[in-house]
């Protein structure tokens, strides 16, 4: 079985039904997926913007936060690797944490972060 890493973006588009959801669905059927701990947090933190700008009820997007999606492992990082990462290509810590994984485990990141995936296809 393949392993690919997802991010929040990513997972975000099948959790809350984005446009994109279903591409991402396809581009991970059959995957072991893969994550770092921060996950759930930057989860939590799509549902609060989408809950702010009021792109749907509140309840609605509560409900598909709790609702069990892909199984996604959430594993640590090496908090001292990011820093560097981070300052070599310009993202974020936690953009960086998304990278690092997908280059510690030799493996494809799945993102719709542009400026991510711009990075993540120049190694």
């Amino acid at each position: 079985m393949a392993v690919k890493v997802i991010d929040a973006s990513a997972l975000a588009a099948i959790v809350f039904n984005e446009s994109s959801g279903a591409a991402i669905a396809d581009l991970i059927r059959g995957c072991e997926l893969v994550a770092p701990e921060l996950l759930a947090y930057e989860m939590a933190n799509v549902c609060l913007v989408k809950i702010r700008r009021r792109s749907a009820p509140r309840e609605a997007l509560l409900a598909a936060l709790a609702m069990p999606g892909p199984r996604v492992e959430t594993v640590s990082v090496d908090h001292r690797a990011l820093l560097p990462l981070a300052e070599a290509t310009g993202l974020t810590i936690y953009d960086s944490s998304y990278l690092w994984l997908a280059r510690e485990l030799g493996v494809d990141l799945v993102t719709l972060d542009r400026e991510l995936a711009a990075v993540a296809g120049k190694t």
